[in-house]
């Protein structure tokens, strides 16, 4: 997911998104732990939308103070 896009979802949206993919990380990770997964840089790729959403959520917390 691009910047671009994460920027034009709402704040509730975000979070929600959020959530989803840590779940969807830590399952990756787990099966990647017991069997190796066909494309494992999809956790590196998953790590990264995290860390864009949670940039977002923050910057959007500091624009409102």
């Amino acid at each position: 997911m691009k910047t671009r896009e994460i920027k034009e979802l709402t704040t509730a949206e975000i979070q929600d998104r959020l959530v989803a993919e840590k779940e969807n990380l830590t399952k990756m990770t787990l099966n990647h732990a017991i069997s190796p997964l066909d494309n494992p840089a999809l956790i590196r790729e998953t790590r990264r939308t995290i860390a864009r959403l949670a940039t977002e959520l923050r910057q959007r917390e500091l624009n409102q103070q």
